[in-house]
């Protein structure tokens, strides 16, 4: 026995699961696979390493598809001003503060795990929507407008659109032949969640140094998250120290602006890659989200172009089910691809930019880096267009992103 479904998107993770509600409600059956439930939150429990920026056009978003008010129950950051600076914090840095375009705040730092509760919370509420969790999948056979995906459990499920939101390493582009255009960076990052002697902070910095970033992301009270960029060797050997080495390494290191660490609570590292998909949708087939880019996590921005990609393929397919289009023709599903392809491909293009730019260590580059830094702070415009394209507030925008 088989089980049909006008979408089925696999992965329920923040992209697929946004994707997911985006759609509930509509004339549209949907199946959502997912290995793994989160734990559950408690709000006594220290912070999750993995934590994102959402920026304003993905507060829009979660709230427009009912999963916000599920998040600021749990816990949430908000800050309201950004410093970047590379030598000197004082003579030569930028800092972005959400006064100077009418706004109260920048964005949100939130615990991933945090989101994706909250998501997955409310798209259960949805009668056409059916989470299958655990979701082992054996296999997927894809096939334009009737894929079949058999699950471990010997399940079998059949998608007229079959929505890949199951990461870089996707099956469902791999099983669906799309190729990526892929590198790693000669960079990998450090992840550590702390306390400081500093109560709750509202804003969010990075300093550039000679072996990557130093980045500080505040969290609830006294916690915040600190990102490390290094070569992959020196992340190996700073993994490796006991947490006081480790600790003392981190203050030598941090700016002040820090302050005093008072706890770690957890560490971790990754690898870090660029990679774009080669097409992001086929006929019956669609991807979203890091199924279909991975970009330089430098400012944050990778779950937010992700959950603008969710956005906009769910307004694709809400408007083709209100015309009664068939959900899963390729010229229909291009009209999402040309959406969103060339603005992920913007946002990539400007993080291997300031890795590059950052990564070298010429001397006069250096000056010119920092005079532009300095100039950049005190010219007010073009301070504030680059505040507003981080935001998510620049540019061709789904529906959903924008602010009433």
């Amino acid at each position: 026995m088989n089980t049909r479904y006008d979408v089925v998107i696999v992965g329920g993770g923040m992209v697929g699961a946004t994707i997911a509600c985006a759609l509930g409600g509509s004339n549209l059956s949907v199946a959502v696979l997912e290995d793994y439930y989160p734990a559950e939150f408690s709000p006594e429990q220290d912070h999750d390493l993995r934590v994102s920026a959402l920026s304003v056009a993905s507060e829009n978003i979660l709230q427009k598809v009912g999963a916000w008010e599920g998040i600021n129950s749990r816990r949430s950051c908000p800050y309201r001003r950004m410093k970047v600076w590379e030598v000197s914090e004082e003579k030569a840095s930028t800092e972005f503060v959400a006064d100077h375009i009418g706004r109260d705040h920048l964005g949100h730092i939130v615990e991933n795990r945090i989101i994706q509760l909250a998501l997955l919370e409310r798209l259960q509420q949805f009668d056409n929507i059916n989470l299958i969790c655990p979701a082992g999948i054996q296999e997927i056979d894809y096939s334009p407008g009737s894929s079949l995906i058999r699950l471990k459990d010997d399940r079998e499920i059949i998608a007229r659109l079959l929505i890949a939101a199951d990461g870089g390493e996707s099956k469902v582009r791999q099983a669906a032949g799309i190729g990526v255009h892929k590198w790693d960076y000669e960079q990998g990052a450090l992840v550590a969640s702390v306390t400081t002697k500093f109560p709750q902070q509202d804003i969010t910095w990075q300093q550039f140094t000679p072996t990557g970033p130093l980045a500080f992301l505040p969290l609830s009270g006294h916690h915040a998250s600190l990102v490390w960029y290094n070569t992959p060797d020196n992340i190996k050997r700073l993994m490796a120290l006991p947490d006081e080495q480790f600790m003392a390494e981190l203050e030598a290191v941090f700016p002040d602006a820090l302050g005093e660490i008072d706890q770690l609570l957890g560490r971790g590292a990754f690898p870090l890659r660029r990679q774009h998909a080669q097409q992001y949708v086929s006929e019956g087939i669609a991807l979203a989200g890091d199924a279909a880019h991975m970009i330089h996590p430098l400012a944050g921005q990778g779950v937010n172009i992700g959950l603008l990609d969710a956005a906009a393929l769910a307004e694709t397919l809400l408007i083709a089910a209100k015309t009664g289009e068939d959900i899963s023709e390729l010229e229909l599903l291009s009209d999402y691809e040309k959406q969103r392809r060339q603005h992920n491909l913007v946002m990539m293009q400007a993080m291997d930019m300031f890795y590059r730019v950052f990564s070298n260590q010429s001397g006069p580059l250096k000056l010119l880096r920092n005079v532009g830094l300095g100039i950049a702070g005190k010219v007010s415009p073009a301070r504030n267009k680059v505040m507003r394209f981080a935001m998510g507030l620049e540019g061709p925008l789904p529906e959903m992103a924008k602010s009433e």
